[in-house]
C-alpha cells in the first residue's frame, strides 16, 4: 500500500514537472475562420470550459485523442466546448475535411497560420496534439503537450480529471465582473 502512494505521488510530480507551463495566465484572445469562413472568437466560450487542441491531420497521436475529445463530449454536454486549431500551410480545408470525416469530428476545427499558436504556446514549433483547458473566465487552468508523462491525458481518462478538476474549482464557470 505504501508503495503505491509512493508511486502515485512520484507520478503526479512527474505528470507536473511536464504539464502546465501556461496555467494561471489569461488566455489570449483569438478570431479564426473554419472552413467555411465562420469565425470562432475566444469571447464566444465566456462561461463554459473550453479545450482548446492544437492538432495536424497527419498526426497519429491527433488521431488517437479525437475518441478522447469525443467521450469528453458526450460525458460533459454543454458544460464543456471543443475546439480545434490547425496551421496552415501545413495543413488546409482538404486535409482538415478528410480528418474531420476519417475521425468523425463532430466540433469545430479553425485555421491558424501560426500566430496564435505561437501566443499559447509561446514556442515555434510544437507536438501535436497540444491542448489547453481554459476556464469560464478565460483563465488557462492546465496545458498538455503530448509526451510521455502526459499520455493518459491523450489516451486515457487524464483529460476528464483535468477537467473535473476546474468544474469543481469555485472560479471556473462564473465569469468575472
Amino acid at each position: 500500500m505504501k508503495i503505491m502512494r509512493i508511486s502515485a505521488s512520484l507520478l503526479l510530480c512527474a505528470a507536473a514537472l511536464f504539464a502546465g507551463e501556461q496555467t494561471g495566465r489569461r488566455a489570449p484572445g483569438f478570431a479564426l475562420p473554419d472552413a467555411n469562413m465562420k469565425v470562432y472568437d475566444l469571447a464566444d466560450y465566456r462561461g463554459k470550459i473550453l479545450i482548446l487542441e492544437f492538432v495536424q491531420a497527419d498526426c497519429g497521436h491527433c488521431v488517437d485523442f479525437a475518441p478522447v475529445l469525443s467521450r469528453i463530449r458526450q460525458k460533459y454536454g454543454d458544460k464543456v466546448a471543443i475546439l480545434a486549431v490547425a496551421n496552415t500551410p501545413h495543413d488546409n480545408a482538404n486535409t482538415i475535411g478528410k480528418y474531420v470525416a476519417d475521425n468523425k469530428i463532430a466540433y469545430p476545427v479553425v485555421f491558424d497560420q501560426g500566430q496564435m499558436e505561437y501566443t499559447y504556446v509561446r514556442k515555434l514549433t510544437i507536438d501535436n496534439p497540444y491542448v489547453f483547458i481554459i476556464d469560464g473566465n478565460g483563465i488557462i487552468r492546465d496545458d498538455f503537450g503530448y509526451g510521455p508523462f502526459t499520455k493518459d491525458m491523450f489516451e486515457g481518462n487524464g483529460l476528464a480529471g483535468a477537467i473535473d478538476r476546474v468544474l469543481n474549482s469555485n472560479a471556473s464557470m462564473a465569469p468575472k465582473k
